[in-house]
């Protein structure tokens, strides 16, 4: 009869064991974050080289002035859309129940790839615009001696 009073505390603490799936989910918040985090530091890379081609693009001479609008436009809407992504971006907490942790980190790494596709098409647009252009110049970047 005593061991009956000593079941239901037993159940109780079996319960409360983490599960075995626990691990795994935590390793995936881990690698979702990790994943968001290294787009967004791959983008930052390429900041400075959208700059150089949005200054070479202002130098060009206005023989096409709606395409190089178009292309300056789009590589600033590419550096707000970072801007933008970076303001908005907040870590959640640890207390934060994983699947919403991940299901935040999923929204996040659509709203960082959407940001790459700016950065890709902005870039790529620029540099035909300064390919065509007779006096495309070099990027700054480079060095000569």
């Amino acid at each position: 009869m005593q061991t009956l009073r000593f079941v239901p505390l037993l159940l109780l603490l079996a319960a409360c064991q983490p599960s075995s799936s626990q691990p795994e989910t935590s390793q995936q918040v881990a690698g979702a974050e990790k994943n968001v985090i290294a787009d967004h530091d791959s983008l930052m890379a390429q900041m400075d080289r959208l700059y150089e081609l949005r200054q070479q693009l202002a130098k060009l001479p206005a023989t096409d002035t709606v395409a190089l609008g178009q292309a300056r436009r789009a590589i600033v809407g590419a550096e707000n859309g970072m801007m933008d992504w970076m303001h908005r971006y907040r870590r959640p907490a640890d207390t934060v129940a994983d699947a919403r942790r991940l299901a935040y980190y999923a929204r996040q790494q659509e709203r960082i790839d959407s940001v790459g596709r700016l950065f890709e098409s902005s870039q790529a647009a620029a540099r035909q615009l300064l390919g065509a252009s007779p006096t495309a110049t070099v990027p700054s970047s480079s060095v000569t001696q």
